[in-house]
């Protein structure tokens, strides 16, 4: 595996200047985000085939071992405060469980029965996106929980840095990134770390904007639960409709916290007329806002 090689080039880099050795470093996290663009096709792919479960009210799962389950994690914990997504529909599969996110547990990824064994704790269905992360793409416990998640018929995607590897077969949508070898030979929390958050921050986004979750740039299913969202709010709500700071305050007052709503309210429309036309697009405010339109 490439991921775990080592690299001739780098066999010195203890004896290398301050200055090489940052220099080197740089120029892999570079190469990792590059190796991402030929993945792009089948990132897209992936969102496309998670928006249906997920509207129907499927979860996010993110499995993983070490360095990869962090980075899983890390990605699922940030889409609540950005996009206010539920917290009961994430999940986290973590060889060694919570404790793993801190520290080595010895062992724990090399468990194929704990990988399936979390599935059936989990109650994974097919309205459920498993996404599994693996630098080497053999990693038992992952390999194992997205064959059992597949088996479950959820929509399982496979994110690894090696071609031709299990997690990738074990996939319906493998998203292969080829980071190669590490100027630090097997530490993948490097180039293929950095690839591999660099494909969830992009998979994520895609699948949060497909959900009607972002409109015109903003983020605007947030909930404005303190003081400075509800400035951030505020400030969208101006942006988007080109109304002052004191009618958007007032709106989005008006709509409890609701930012799309609040959008609507500065048209004009009531609030009943506003949260039925919210509810038909499926919370989608370009639908929403293109119905209120063509209907006057």
């Amino acid at each position: 595996m490439a991921t775990e090689d080592l690299s001739p080039r780098y066999v010195d880099l203890d004896a290398w200047g301050d200055g090489d050795v940052l220099k080197a470093f740089l120029e892999g996290q570079l190469a990792a985000v590059a190796a991402v663009g030929p993945a792009l096709p089948a990132i897209a792919a992936a969102a496309s085939a998670s928006v249906a479960g997920l509207r129907r009210g499927g979860r996010l799962v993110y499995v993983g071992a070490g360095t990869s389950g962090r980075i899983g994690v890390q990605d699922g914990a940030e889409l609540t405060p950005t996009f206010d997504w539920p917290k009961g529909r994430l999940a986290f599969a973590i060889a060694g469980g919570d404790g793993a996110l801190l520290e080595a547990v010895e062992n724990a990824e090399d468990s194929a029965e704990d990988g399936v064994a979390r599935m059936t704790e989990a109650g994974i269905g097919p309205d459920d996106v498993v996404v599994g992360i693996a630098a080497s793409g053999t990693t038992p416990y992952t390999v194992a929980a997205v064959r059992a998640a597949a088996e479950r018929g959820s929509i399982t995607i496979g994110i690894a840095n090696n071609p031709g590897t299990p997690l990738l077969a074990a996939s319906a949508h493998p998203v292969l990134v080829e980071t190669g070898e590490e100027a630090i030979a097997g530490s993948t929390r490097m180039k293929a770390g950095t690839a591999q958050k660099v494909v969830l921050n992009l998979f994520s986004s895609l699948v949060m904007i497909r959900l009607g979750r972002v409109y015109r740039g903003e983020m605007v299913h947030m909930r404005a639960t303190n003081a400075k969202l509800r400035r951030r709010s505020e400030v969208m709500i101006a942006r988007l409709t080109g109304c002052g700071a004191d009618e958007a305050a007032r709106a989005l007052a008006e709509a409890e916290g609701d930012l799309k709503l609040a959008v609507i309210l500065v048209s004009g429309v009531p609030r009943q007329r506003a949260e039925a036309v919210l509810a038909r697009s499926g919370g989608n405010l370009r639908a929403a806002m293109a119905e209120i339109a063509s209907h006057g």
